[in-house]
């Protein structure tokens, strides 16, 4: 007697990077406030892929039918097992790992990939953007040649807890310098947004099907000069800021000297040639398909600082 063959139904979300501290623990925050109807749209259920050591109790208790895979997303095998059976992926781990991502992705037939890449892929400087602009490549190529509902979202500086890992290092110093050098009078703008923002607009992409193949600048909603971004930190912290303005080309010099004197290991430049360059991007799009509408910064940066000094 001829069996009728199992036919797979990919009916699962899968999420990868949202067991830590920043925009991902605010999508799971959405998600667990609408379960049901996260629940309905799949039904299959919901995936969480994260390393050995991620912390998952927060994921666990909000998604109580949660699945947990636990391993390397650099492992071929353990990725795609870890996709089977997938209609939808968000990930926000980074870019670096999309090449993998997508080959998985494609392997498992998966309908739609949403991720979460980077505003630097417009920078003008080659070491910054050229390697980003090639993992956007690679994945908008397979995505086209597999059939992929394709949605990548692209945030600019994020801020808004001590573990952003980029305002906090402002706030740090701002905090332990009175006097604060700057490059070229710090006068270049800049939209830094809140991670709280990019976590509820991480969800509202997911549970709207009107942003499907549709790419996305997730930016701030004030844009900022750096010295003023400076001034409101100190302000937060009750300190006022001192500015002693360094010509562009001693910064550099001083980049490519600790560069040359430390052999390689310590490489400064292209931090310091991105500081110089205006990173604002227009969220237009966003606001239109999705009601993006991220908070000002001066109203945002508020809940960091305070969180920095009581973790000082």
């Amino acid at each position: 007697m001829n069996q009728i063959p199992h036919i797979m139904t990919n009916d699962k979300l899968v999420l990868i990077g949202v067991t830590g501290l920043k925009s991902g623990g605010v999508l799971i925050d959405h998600i667990a406030s609408n379960l049901d109807k996260v629940k309905t749209l799949f039904p299959g259920g919901i995936v969480v892929i994260c390393r050995e050591t991620s912390k998952t109790e927060k994921v666990e208790k909000l998604l109580p039918d949660v699945t947990i895979k636990r391993g390397e997303i650099t492992d071929e095998s353990f990725l795609s097992d870890s996709l089977s059976g997938c209609d939808t992926l968000i990930h926000v781990a980074g870019i670096h790992w999309s090449r993998e991502i997508v080959n998985a992705a494609a392997y498992n037939n998966i309908r739609r990939l949403i991720l979460v890449h980077t505003t630097g892929i417009y920078s003008k400087y080659k070491a910054a953007g050229e390697e980003y602009r090639h993992i956007d490549d690679y994945v908008e190529k397979q995505c086209k040649e597999n059939n992929i509902i394709l949605t990548i979202l692209r945030p600019t500086m994020i801020y808004g807890n001590i573990h952003d890992m980029n305002v906090v290092k402002f706030i740090s110093l701002v905090d332990k310098f009175p006097i604060m050098p700057i490059v070229r009078s710090a006068r270049f703008e800049l939209q830094p947004v809140h991670y709280k923002d990019l976590g509820k607009a991480y969800y509202d992409v997911l549970m709207n099907e009107k942003t499907c193949g549709h790419n996305y600048n997730l930016s701030g909603g004030e844009i900022i000069q750096l010295r003023d971004m400076l001034t409101v930190i100190g302000e937060n912290l009750g300190k006022k800021v001192i500015f002693i303005s360094c010509p562009f080309w001693i910064a550099y010099g001083g980049a490519w000297g600790l560069y040359c004197a430390s052999f390689g290991r310590i490489d400064y430049r292209e931090k310091v040639q991105r500081l110089c360059e205006p990173r604002v991007y227009d969220h237009d799009d966003a606001t239109r398909d999705f009601g993006y509408n991220p908070r000002m910064f001066r109203i945002g940066i508020v809940d960091e600082v305070k969180e920095y000094l009581q973790n000082k």
